[in-house]
């Protein structure tokens, strides 16, 4: 469950000081009206590792209505988690649609999103 437009407002502006592991960050915070957001822009950290970050949140029912998370070390895409639906892959049943992307074959390699 979200916390309230506020609270997440300041947690995610406030990153690299919670984490000194965040050498810098670009996350933007675009309001679409009272209760709905955009949350878009990277984490940056040690030795070229960048984490990629869109959420689109509801205030209202205080979920992350959709998201895409990748992490790269350059150019090299390292992982990512998305909630693209696959149905007809069992091994993604217990968390669906929620998974992770890791090599080799990174596009069609998925395991289930942790708890």
């Amino acid at each position: 469950m979200l916390p309230d437009l506020r609270a997440y407002e300041r947690f995610i502006y406030t990153l690299p000081q919670q984490f000194p592991v965040i050498e810098r960050s670009t996350l933007v915070l675009i309001l679409h009206g009272p209760a709905f957001a955009e949350l878009n822009g990277s984490l940056l950290f040690a030795q070229d590792v960048v984490l990629h970050v869109w959420e689109d949140l509801d205030f209202i029912d205080g979920v992350i209505t959709g998201y895409s998370y990748g992490a790269f070390r350059g150019a090299e895409r390292l992982y990512w988690y998305d909630p693209q639906p696959h149905p007809n892959n069992p091994d993604l049943a217990l968390n669906h649609p929620h998974h992770k992307h890791v090599p080799p074959n990174i596009k069609r390699n998925r395991i289930p999103h942790p708890n």
